[in-house]
C-alpha cells in the first residue's frame, strides 16, 4: 500500500484518531478527518487535539482538512467521498477508510442508549455506504473488547463465540462486525475489525480511569473502585495501538481460501474480512494500577469501595497471536 493514498479518518479529533492521524501525516500520508466535535467530554480537549494535527500538517507538507459533521449525516459523508466539500480541489477522494468515530463508553450506554444507536449503528451503516459506493481498497474499523462480554475463558480469543454482550455499547460494536461482513461479502469489501483493550496514554479521555482517578486524587477526593477492586484490565498503550493500525491499514483483508463452513471459525472468513484482538497481553490487577498512579502522585489515594457496575465485566486479556 502506497503512502500517498488519501485515508478517510473518523473520530480523528479522538484519543486514538488523534493519534493515528500524527502517524499518518507524519509518514506522509493525506488524511482527510471527519468527527463531529461532541460535547461526550471537554471539548477544548478536541479541539486542542486538532490545534496538534494542523501544526503537525503544516511542519511535514502533508494534507490533512478537519470535517466537522456526524457520522449520521449522510449527504455530509457523501459530499466528503466525492470530494465536494474539501477546500483544497487537487486532494482527491479517500482511498482507505479508518473509522474510529463512536460513541464511547460502557457506562454512558446505559444512561443514553439512543447515543449508540445513531452514531454506532446508523453511522456505521453510512460508512459502509460510502465504502461500497467509492470502491475503498480496505476498511479498517474499531471494534473493542467489550465484545466478550460475559465470556470467562481467559485470554479472550477472536475464535471465541461472542453472542453474549452484558451492555448495548457492546452489542453495537458486535453489530459493526456483523454488518461489515455481510458488506465484505456482498460487495467483496476488504474490512478489518479491531478490538481495542483498555486504551491509555498521553491525549487521553478524561472520562477513562487513568484521568478520572488521577484527578480525584489530586483534588483529595475519593476514586470509586467497582467490584471491591477485583478487576483485571489488559491496558494497552496508545502507541502499541497505533503501530497495530498502521501495519493493518498497508495490509488489506483477504479471504480465507481454507474456510470451513461445517465449523466456522469467527476471526475469518470466506470474504475478505478479518478480526484481531490489539492489546498488551499482560492483564494487570486494578489495584496495581491504582498503587502505581498513587506512586507516582506520592500521594495514597481515598478509596471508596463499590459493587460491580451494570454492563461491566469482571476481566479482560487478550490473545493477540493471530495480530502477531
Amino acid at each position: 500500500m502506497t503512502y500517498d493514498l488519501p485515508v478517510f479518518v473518523s473520530g480523528s479529533a479522538g484519543f486514538i484518531g488523534f493519534h493515528l492521524t500524527k502517524r499518518l501525516l507524519e509518514r506522509g500520508s493525506p488524511v482527510i478527518g471527519y468527527d463531529d466535535i461532541n460535547c461526550y467530554y471537554d471539548q477544548n480537549l478536541k479541539k486542542a487535539r486538532i490545534s496538534q494535527l494542523n501544526s503537525i500538517s503544516k511542519e511535514n507538507d502533508t494534507f490533512f482538512e478537519l470535517i466537522e459533521a456526524k457520522l449520521e449525516n449522510y449527504s455530509s459523508l457523501d459530499k466528503v467521498f466525492k470530494g465536494k466539500n474539501l477546500k483544497e480541489e487537487n486532494i482527491p477522494t479517500p482511498k482507505l477508510v479508518v473509522n474510529l468515530a463512536a460513541q464511547a463508553g460502557v457506562r454512558y450506554s446505559i444512561e443514553n442508549p439512543n447515543a449508540y444507536i445513531q452514531s454506532n449503528l446508523v453511522g456505521f451503516g453510512n460508512i459502509l455506504e460510502m465504502c461500497r459506493q467509492h470502491e475503498i481498497k480496505h476498511l479498517v474499523y474499531a471494534s473493542s473488547s467489550s465484545v466478550y462480554g460475559g465470556n470467562t475463558k481467559l485470554p479472550f480469543s477472536e475464535k471465541d463465540s461472542v453472542d453474549h454482550p452484558v451492555s448495548l455499547y457492546a452489542a453495537s460494536k458486535k453489530s459493526n462486525e456483523l454488518m461489515a461482513h455481510s458488506y465484505s461479502h456482498l460487495y467483496g469489501l476488504p474490512a478489518t475489525g479491531l478490538r481495542f483493550f483498555t486504551v491509555y496514554g498521553p491525549w487521553g479521555r478524561p472520562d477513562m480511569a487513568l484521568f478520572l482517578f488521577t484527578k480525584a486524587i489530586l483534588e483529595n477526593r475519593p476514586i470509586n473502585i467497582f467490584n471491591n477492586g477485583e478487576m483485571i484490565r489488559d491496558f494497552t498503550y496508545i502507541d502499541d495501538i497505533v503501530e497495530s493500525l498502521i501495519r493493518v491499514i498497508d495490509k488489506p483483508a483477504k479471504k480465507d481460501d481454507n474456510f470451513n463452513t461445517l465449523d466456522p471459525n469467527p476471526s475469518t472468513s470466506w470474504c475478505p474480512h478479518k478480526v484481531f484482538n490489539i492489546g498488551n497481553s499482560r492483564p494487570t490487577a486494578l489495584m496495581d494500577y491504582i498503587s502505581a498512579i498513587e506512586e507516582c502522585l506520592e500521594i495514597t489515594a481515598k478509596k471508596n469501595f463499590l459493587p460491580m457496575q451494570p454492563g461491566d465485566v469482571k476481566a479482560t486479556a487478550a490473545d493477540t497471536s493471530l495480530l502477531e
